[in-house]
């Protein structure tokens, strides 16, 4: 089943399903939104800001990238796919300046909604990234296992049942 196009709208931004035409922007976005991240686990080779704009573009076909626009400018973007019947969400991200103000929950309803045929959800974030485990524990995700990629990183996989 084709993922739903259907908008979102909220006080400060309309979420929406983004197109190549956006990828730029969106790549653009995801480099100063990941800074934090970087500078969490001191590395700043982490794969949202090692991405090319090849490699993102490269995603559009089998991903839907919805994105948060305020007007003319984009504030927020998420990408998830459908892989059988799990929805894999990645790279949740939101402009510093419009932080904790609902947009990553939104956007995050705004995705599972756009897979109605998935039975599961499921997204990761490091083990340092307490906003990040807080938000999605918020929405309903639960810790189902850690992968540890370096003494530095363990990735925490979290789970959500639609």
């Amino acid at each position: 089943m084709e993922p739903s196009t259907q908008r979102f709208a909220m006080a400060q931004a309309e979420i929406m399903p983004a197109d190549l035409a956006d990828a730029e922007a969106i790549l653009a976005l995801q480099r100063l939104a990941y800074q934090s991240e970087a500078r969490l686990y001191d590395d700043w080779g982490i794969p949202p800001l090692t991405q090319t704009l090849e490699d993102l573009r490269a995603e559009f076909p089998t991903h839907l990238v919805l994105k948060a626009m305020s007007g003319a400018a984009l504030v927020g973007s998420v990408r998830a796919g459908l892989d059988s019947e799990l929805c894999r969400i990645g790279r949740l991200m939101v402009h510093p300046g419009h932080q904790r103000q609902g947009l990553g929950s939104a956007l995050m309803r705004a995705v599972e909604a756009s897979f109605p045929a998935a039975r599961r959800f499921q997204l990761f974030t490091g083990h340092k990234s307490a906003g990040n485990l807080r938000l999605y524990q918020r929405l309903g995700y639960l810790p189902v296992r850690s992968e540890t990629v370096s003494s530095a990183l363990t990735l925490i996989f979290l789970e959500r049942n639609a």
